[in-house]
């Protein structure tokens, strides 16, 4: 199943433990600016990756080219993005996704707790809203067992 997922923690235990064997995902897309070009964390994050799975680092604006590149469309794909505004971005590059899994978004200040895990600033509402517009379902659960909250 093609996944994609919100979190700004990445690639992490819950991604491999559980996120993986849901989707049953073969690929894992980072798609992050800064880690696309970060050799060192690239390479740091990548230990944990089971064998058979495999995990590439693209720009945000570049997710489409790169799974249409590698044929990886329709395809058993999990996608990563650190926060709502690079979603938002590759969708408006041309990434088409249905669905939104909100999965980990730390609490800081000048956001509002939306769930136990989400928290948004006016900019990520701004970025949900334009996505719900356009017809994207959101999904707020950290694993794939807990009870989906959808809006």
């Amino acid at each position: 199943m093609f996944w994609v997922r919100i979190d700004n923690r990445l690639v992490h235990g819950q991604i491999i433990e559980s996120w993986l064997p849901f989707t049953d995902a073969r690929t894992i897309v980072v798609a992050n600016d800064e880690l696309a070009g970060d050799e060192l964390r690239q390479q740091i994050m990548s230990i944990a990756i089971p064998l058979g799975v495999d995990i590439t680092f693209v720009k945000v604006a570049l997710v489409q080219e790169h799974l249409a590149g590698r044929k990886l469309l329709g395809k058993n794909v999990l996608v990563l993005f650190s926060s709502c505004p690079d979603a938002r971005r590759a969708f408006e590059s041309g990434l088409g996704f249905s669905r939104l899994n909100l999965g980990n978004l730390h609490y800081g200040p000048g956001k509002k707790q939306l769930c136990q895990h989400i928290s948004l600033n006016k900019e990520d509402e701004a970025c949900l809203d334009f996505l719900r517009g356009m017809g994207v379902g959101m999904d707020y659960r950290c694993i794939p067992s807990d009870p989906v909250e959808l809006n």
